[in-house]
């Protein structure tokens, strides 16, 4: 029988290699294939055989997680698997809501939602922060071709969110999320077009988030914000 894991850490064709060198040595593992662009490794096997056991003959650097059948009744629904990102979405909102209700101010609250934005999500992205460069080149352009990028690309929120919140040069920060979002939404556009499987980095490793269409909303409101903001500035 055949079944598909995910395997996070793979990052070259050694890894691919090494990868299925270990898992193959296992006698219930006839045959093993890591595809390097999913994070997945398809194992062909003569037999039942625990995560446990396939992680045990894994080097450190790499986590196996097995992905369920889409038939097996404890799979998590697409909506319980996104309701963190949806939880800290809705008390960002309120935050921003409550900071600005008396009196109402529109241009302080997208302001106060950017910033605020930043800086829930760097936090969760610092939390781990040597595994989210990996999970953040599966699908980042700029991040692919400049791997620095993704090292840098936490502290580069924590700093966007510090401008917004204490409305520092905020026209070069609306300048840096259009360009930051904008390169990120075209590689999680290209992933949903694709179809690919992949582990979305926006709010790091901590959380395990699937990349779906609420990945490219959440940018695209920033991206929209920071817009109508430039507009009105000018």
């Amino acid at each position: 029988m055949k079944q598909i894991y995910t395997v996070t850490g793979m990052t070259c064709g050694g890894c691919k290699a090494s990868v299925e060198e270990a898992l193959q040595n296992l006698s219930a593992v006839e045959k093993a294939v890591a595809d390097l662009a999913s994070s997945q490794v398809v194992l062909k096997l003569s037999g039942k055989i625990s995560v446990e056991k396939l992680q045990e003959v894994l080097p450190d650097k790499y986590t196996i997680s097995e992905i369920k059948s889409a038939a097996m009744s404890d799979e998590k629904s697409e909506f319980k698997q996104l309701f963190p990102l949806f939880l800290i979405f809705g008390y960002i909102i309120v935050t921003s809501i409550i900071l600005n209700f008396k009196p109402w101010d529109t241009n302080s609250f997208m302001l106060d939602f950017m910033g605020l934005f930043y800086i829930v999500f760097s936090f969760f992205k610092l939390l781990d922060l040597k595994g989210f460069p990996q999970s953040f080149r599966m699908y980042d352009p700029l991040a692919k071709v400049m791997p620095i990028y993704s090292w840098i690309y936490p502290f580069l929120e924590v700093v966007l969110g510090i401008m917004f919140l204490m409305r520092i040069e905020i026209p070069l920060a609306l300048v840096v999320t259009l360009i930051v979002l904008g390169i990120t939404t075209i590689g999680v556009t290209r992933t949903l077009l694709n179809k690919k499987s992949i582990q979305c980095a926006c709010l790091g490793t901590a959380l395990k988030l699937p990349m779906t269409k609420a990945t490219f909303i959440e940018n695209s409101i920033m991206i929209v914000m920071a817009i109508i903001m430039l507009v009105k500035l000018n």
